[in-house]
């Protein structure tokens, strides 16, 4: 359980990451409440998770999630460069990410 909370805590720091794009500096409500509960959500699930998970390989994996996933949505969103130098530089952070699963030694599921 303590890998579904990792990965729902990774999801949650994109919609937070996003979410601080939408909120223009906090000066629009809406999108600000959203971005302060996943924030919350988020750090909530990740210390969940960190429970059961190594320290090192739960925080760089949530981190990972985090900036792969803001990376790809602001180039589908917001129109970001996707230059192959750029996705090669996602990929090598989600090869980052699976060898620290990998070689975690955390029998959590």
């Amino acid at each position: 359980m303590a890998w579904v909370y990792l990965v729902l805590a990774g999801v949650l720091e994109v919609v937070w990451a996003v979410g601080l794009k939408y909120s223009e500096g906090f000066s629009k409500l809406w999108p600000s409440v959203i971005t302060l509960v996943a924030t919350v959500a988020s750090f909530w699930l990740l210390a969940l998770a960190l429970k059961h998970l190594p320290l090192g390989t739960g925080y760089a994996i949530w981190v990972g999630i985090g900036a792969v996933g803001t990376a790809v949505l602001g180039m589908l969103i917001f129109k970001e460069p996707a230059t192959v130098a750029r996705l090669m530089c996602i990929g090598l952070i989600v090869a980052g990410i699976i060898g620290l699963k990998l070689t975690s030694g955390a029998d959590a599921a």
